[in-house]
């Protein structure tokens, strides 16, 4: 448990976990920044897409979350890894096909996974990692200590019929897994406004009979708050919780999208309920100085930097073994 998170059902964060906070988000953007950018010198092989303006989701949850809960991520996963704590260095030579990597370098960035860490794995499915993540409640659910599961996915897979099957399933064995939905306005290149005919997706919860709540998902403290009540309920047998996470996908769908399909000044109005600058602001209303808070910036870049490094210092997988742990 960090500092001023109760895992009881409430929670406070105090201006240590806010700090600490902000340092994971600020790394998740650093690390994402420089990914988009080895995508686009060739260095980066794989489709890349970025999760940036999401970073307080995944690292809100993680918060209130134990060490030994597991997640299910998609594609766009990236901040979900760093802040369930996969080396970055391991990370980095992932996307770059490096034998370092995780998963020796085959998996990318969007299929990558740790089993040690409790990170489940992403997905290129829309909507898989309902079933994963209900499968591994399941499993925590006859090992009977008190772990929970978390699904992360997108607006856009809520109509995917994995999603409804995998809530169906949960509501009615009371398992302990999280539905997270993180609803950055865009199911890839398509208005989420364009594809549902209810403003709110967490009341589609009802049906299954089990709560559903909208959160503002760039307001990390929000996040910290529902992640710990859904996660008391789940721990006290109570099944399954679905959190709509309201947020901001600041840039494409990957890094090659021209995002013809945005407004005009959208990107812009929207980067001002960036997350990492709403935390910064808060922090420094709260009296943390100028100084501190550029050092974040500072530190962010050198650990990437020291990633990148040492992923470009390993050698490329083998195109040999590509096939190897792939079974059909």
């Amino acid at each position: 448990m960090m500092n001023g998170v109760e895992r009881n059902g409430s929670a406070t964060a105090n201006q240590s976990d806010l700090f600490g906070a902000l340092r994971k988000m600020t790394l998740i953007r650093a690390f994402e920044e420089r990914a988009i950018r080895l995508r686009s010198s060739g260095d980066i092989a794989c489709s890349v897409h970025p999760c940036n303006g999401q970073e307080a989701i995944a690292v809100g949850a993680r918060l209130a979350l134990r060490d030994d809960d597991t997640v299910a991520a998609t594609y766009r996963g990236h901040h979900w890894a760093i802040a369930t704590g996969l080396p970055l260095d391991a990370l980095m030579a992932e996307f770059l096909g490096r034998e370092s990597g995780l998963n020796g370098g085959r998996a990318g960035a969007g299929l990558f996974l740790s089993i040690e860490h409790g990170f489940l794995g992403e997905s290129g499915i829309v909507g898989a990692t309902g079933p994963i993540a209900t499968g591994a409640a399941l499993a925590h659910q006859f090992e009977g200590r008190g772990r929970v599961s978390v699904a992360s996915f997108g607006d856009g897979a809520m109509n995917q019929g994995a999603i409804h099957e995998a809530m169906c399933f949960a509501a009615v064995c009371d398992l302990p897994v999280i539905f997270m939905c993180e609803n950055n306005g865009y199911a890839e290149f398509t208005d989420a406004a364009a594809m549902v005919r209810i403003p709110r997706l967490a009341d589609r919860a009802a049906s299954y009979g089990f709560p559903g709540i909208q959160i503002d998902g760039d307001d990390l403290e929000a996040v910290v708050a529902a992640v710990a009540l859904a996660a008391k309920r789940a721990r006290a047998g109570e099944g399954p919780t679905l959190i709509e996470a309201m947020t901001h996908r600041l840039g494409g769908h990957h890094t090659f999208d021209a995002q013809q399909y945005r407004p005009k000044g959208e990107q812009q109005s929207w980067a001002a309920a960036d997350c990492i600058v709403r935390l910064r602001e808060r922090l420094r209303d709260g009296g943390v100085g100028a100084d501190r808070l550029s050092e974040i910036d500072r530190e962010a870049e050198a650990m990437v930097d020291a990633a990148v490094g040492k992923a470009m210092a390993a050698p490329l997988s083998d195109p040999s073994t590509l096939l190897e742990h792939v079974y059909a």
